[in-house]
């Protein structure tokens, strides 16, 4: 019997990728996202229109039951930490925080369906390593971190649930951060394994959680190319 997943905000990027890969292993896909219409047409996919930040979630749109869930929206808000508004950090708390609870709470129902399921979600580098002008993107994704290891407690053995924490990778999200071979070149030498990440680096990770990973529980998987924890020079 086929997989069914879950993917919030699979339309481009890394959840693009994600959705690929998991077609690939013969996955029936719902995809939620605010612009349903740029998805792709394919038999083992379904899109609905679903804001993260402003909209209930959709639960009567789900199949009975739920293997997997992935929650892919983020933002990248790099500002001096005197300049950011009290709005703007609530905005990437809606997005990457308080989306995913809005979607873990309104999926638990099916996710409890599966003989067991895996729930994956999306940190950041940054919260690991200090980095200037990163406090509100770096703040929201720890506490999605603390969201993972807490939930992966109360919700085994059933379900098992994970975190992602990729360095800067090569999706529209980035681009103003890769816009010129200039600012690509710094940030590859950055990396130890002088490299950035694409969105196939990260959607391997996601399946294998999704897939192999059944003893992985409550931890946050570093695709940083080493740039948390390794200096080279």
């Amino acid at each position: 019997m086929s997989k069914t997943t879950l993917i919030i905000g699979g339309t481009s990027g890394i959840g693009a990728a994600v959705l690929d890969a998991l077609l690939a292993r013969d996955h029936q896909v719902l995809q939620l996202s605010r612009h349903p219409e740029s998805g792709i047409e394919h038999p083992q996919v379904r899109h609905e229109r679903w804001d993260a930040r402003t909209e209930p979630f959709p639960s009567a749109a789900l199949p009975e039951r739920l293997d997997a869930l992935v929650y892919c929206p983020g933002t990248i808000r790099l500002r001096p930490f005197e300049r950011l508004t009290e709005a703007e950090w609530m905005e990437d708390l809606e997005v990457n925080l308080l989306g995913a609870v809005r979607a873990l709470q309104g999926a638990r129902k099916a996710l409890n369906a599966a003989d067991t399921a895996s729930v994956v979600l999306f940190s950041t580098v940054a919260v690991q390593t200090g980095l200037p002008f990163h406090t509100s993107i770096a703040s929201a994704k720890g506490a999605v971190e603390g969201l993972t290891r807490a939930l992966a407690a109360e919700w085994a053995p059933r379900i098992r649930v994970n975190a992602v924490a990729p360095t800067l990778t090569d999706t529209r999200l980035a681009e103003r951060l890769l816009s010129h071979e200039a600012k690509r070149t710094a940030a590859i030498e950055r990396h130890p394994l002088r490299r950035i990440g694409t969105p196939a680096d990260v959607a391997k990770a996601v399946v294998w959680l999704i897939e192999e990973a059944q003893l992985t529980t409550g931890q946050i998987i570093a695709l940083d190319a080493g740039l948390a924890t390794l200096r080279t020079t």
